[in-house]
């Protein structure tokens, strides 16, 4: 009805502006026809934007990594995004981690909301060559512009898109994006997702006034590394140290700034959030008891090796060649001044490492699965040292560097 009525309206415009032999016969030609569609889409836009195609990938992706690819609720599936204040804002969730983050660059001729396919829209952008692009939004679809192209993908209606909070709060943690990027990716290879015991499925964060301490195992190893945070508008550590998914976590660290860039930590009773910049991640808190893993870190060494990564990690690389899923481990030997890695596998073969170390001890033969202590370098450096600490075969080994990593790993039985 509403494209009727315009279409009369217009027709009547039209024809009085024409000589009356002409307007009839002007009113069927194919040019009137699409000035009056453009009409129509202008009369049905609800918002238009123009963004740097570069900014609006960037921010796309980080929401798109908190959309489920699968869901029983469809709505979820989309990106919201929502200009208001001259500022535009994409939104994402899963229903337990919602995801806000500003888009730098853009200028919305008006205030509004509307819901992106997600799959859809991070395709688009991602062949898109031009650097401008232009968005249209109607009560119905979505226009996409960028040079010579153009996409029309139809659209949800955003009063359907559950809320995601803001961060609000004026009592909070505060650490440098790269203390926490290190936190992060020190501890949550540990996580065990697919664990019954949901708290090991998510990195346990204890915050004091000075130091932020973050835990993860999977019941076979454990990582424990510290960091300097400091408190702003008096605020307190909680009772008892929350424990943040695995995902949330994956998510605040792909949404960190550089180098000092301040990281706003605040604790609630059954979720947390975190602010770095102009992007916001509010996270629910994985439930159950996490271990007491101040309790699992050994001590009394009897042997201490002083060792650099990158050699150790290439030993280590070539021993796992010979390893399968029914023989993973590797013997680990250490003797005067050499570390001996051997190990087999049947209808494999066998392989025998050597690597010189500083070590003048009694002999140590200790069987550990490789890809654990694999895990322990790649999130150091090459040239970064680190102390190898043992007992005896039996007993967990610990591995240290001197800037408070701690990374307790269990051996394997010799049958493995």
């Amino acid at each position: 009805m509403r494209f009727a009525a315009l279409l009369q309206a217009e027709k009547v415009q039209f024809c009085t502006r024409k000589t009356s032999r002409s307007a009839l016969s002007d009113w069927s030609q194919t040019g009137f026809q699409s000035h009056i569609l453009v009409q129509f889409r202008k009369s049905l836009t609800t918002m238009q934007l123009t963004c740097q195609r570069a900014s609006l990938t960037n921010a796309f992706q980080t929401v798109a990594g908190v959309v489920p690819s699968r869901t029983t609720k469809d709505i979820l599936k989309n990106v919201k995004l929502m200009a208001t204040g001259g500022k535009v804002t994409l939104i994402g969730t899963d229903s337990e981690i919602g995801l806000r983050c500003d888009v730098p660059d853009v200028v919305a001729d008006s205030s509004g909301e509307a819901l992106l396919p997600t799959a859809r829209v991070l395709s688009v952008l991602r062949e898109l060559n031009e650097d401008v692009v232009k968005l249209e939004i109607t009560s119905d679809a979505i226009w996409i512009r960028c040079g010579y192209s153009e996409f029309r993908l139809s659209a949800e209606d955003p009063a359907d898109f559950p809320p995601v909070a803001t961060f609000g709060d004026e009592e909070y943690f505060v650490a440098t994006a790269a203390t926490l990027r290190q936190l992060i990716r020190r501890t949550i290879f540990a996580t065990d997702t697919e664990s019954t015991r949901y708290a090991l499925g998510g990195v346990q964060i204890e915050l004091t006034s000075e130091k932020a301490t973050f835990a993860a195992t999977d019941s076979r190893r454990l990582a424990v590394v510290s960091g300097a945070c400091r408190v702003v508008g008096g605020a307190t550590p909680p009772a008892a140290a929350p424990v943040v998914p695995s995902k949330a976590m994956t998510l605040i660290e792909r949404s960190l700034g550089e180098g000092e860039t301040e990281v706003h930590i605040a604790i609630h009773p059954n979720d947390i959030a975190v602010r770095c910049g102009g992007t916001t991640i509010t996270s629910q808190l994985v439930q159950g008891r996490f271990p007491d893993w101040r309790k699992v870190v050994p001590g009394n060494f009897s042997a201490k090796i002083d060792m650099v990564v990158a050699p150790f990690y290439g030993a280590i690389r070539q021993a796992m060649i010979v390893t399968n899923e029914e023989s993973r481990g590797v013997d680990f030997t250490f003797t005067k001044g050499l570390l001996k890695l051997s190990s087999q596998a049947a209808d494999i073969g066998q392989s025998k490492v050597e690597l010189p170390i500083a070590y003048e001890g009694e002999d140590v033969k200790i069987t550990f699965d490789p890809r654990y202590v694999a895990d322990f370098l790649k999130a150091l450096d090459n040239s970064s040292q680190f102390h190898f600490q043992l007992i005896s075969h039996e007993d967990p080994a610990v591995l240290a560097t001197d800037d408070g990593y701690t990374y307790v790993i269990m051996p394997l039985s010799r049958d493995r």
